[in-house]
Formats: structure tokens, C-alpha cells, sequence
């Protein structure tokens, strides 16, 4: 089993048999883990630059490959704490990885850690539009 795999799979482990408010107080205790936005993307947050729309809060994502492994940065608007957590959740799980294990990760994501009861459909799409970015930014990143 990959990193990223192990790692979603003891994350939705943790979110297993919980109520759908447990989830969410859990998410938000994920919140917490979202590393700050390194310095150097600072400035190309503030130009706007890698929003992602799909999503109604502000989040900006950075995908690259540096020796072959993912690198993932992000920056999430503060008062959404559970997009927060949920990116806190995809950069633990996808930095460092490969791109294959990367891509490996089904779009089922949001359903096995049980979220979709907790949050509303709005939410969902933006959120699983999160995971699609990524993809697509190792998709990009492999073809560069």
C-alpha cells in the first residue's frame, strides 16, 4: 500500500463510527495541521493566482513535483475551518508521494471519511472539486 493510501487510510479510520458532529469537530481539529503558506507564495495568493473557483471559500492551491515526489501548498481562507480541514487532511496525505499514488486516490474520498452526511451538497462539490485539483495538478506537473 502507498503513503497517500495508508495515510487516507488511517485518517478515515479516525473518522469511522462517528456522529455526523463528531465529524465535523474532527475536520476541525484537522484544520490545525494545514502548514502556513510558504513565503515565496505569498505574493501570487494575493495576485489571486491558483484560486480554486470550483470552491466557494477562498483556497489556493500549489501542486509541483520536486524529485519525483508531490509537493502541495495551500493557503485556506481562515473562517472556513472545515475546507481547511479537509486540505490540512490532503497535504498531510499527498506531500511527499509519488504521482501514481497520487492518482491512485479514488474520488470517493469525501463519502469513506463520512462527510457527506455532515455537510451540504454546496459544500461537497466545492470539496470534492479540491481533490480534482490536485489530481489535475500532477497530471500537469508529470506532463511539464
Amino acid at each position: 500500500m502507498s503513503q497517500a493510501a495508508t495515510k487516507l487510510d488511517e485518517v478515515v479510520e479516525e473518522f469511522a463510527g462517528l456522529e455526523p458532529r463528531e465529524r465535523l469537530e474532527l475536520l476541525l481539529d484537522f484544520a490545525d495541521n494545514l502548514p502556513p503558506l510558504p513565503p515565496e507564495y505569498q505574493a501570487r495568493r494575493d495576485a489571486g493566482e491558483n484560486r480554486v473557483h470550483e470552491c466557494q471559500t477562498a483556497v489556493y492551491l500549489w501542486v509541483e513535483l520536486r524529485d519525483g515526489r508531490v509537493q502541495l501548498y495551500a493557503d485556506v481562507a481562515p473562517e472556513a475551518p472545515t475546507v481547511k480541514g479537509y486540505v490540512a487532511i490532503l497535504v498531510d496525505a499527498f506531500t511527499g508521494a509519488t504521482p501514481d499514488e497520487v492518482l491512485a486516490v479514488k474520488p470517493d474520498l469525501l463519502h469513506r471519511l463520512g462527510l457527506v452526511d455532515a455537510l451540504g451538497m454546496v459544500r461537497m462539490r466545492g470539496l470534492g472539486a479540491l481533490l480534482n485539483r490536485v489530481r489535475e495538478g500532477v497530471r500537469d506537473a508529470q506532463a511539464a
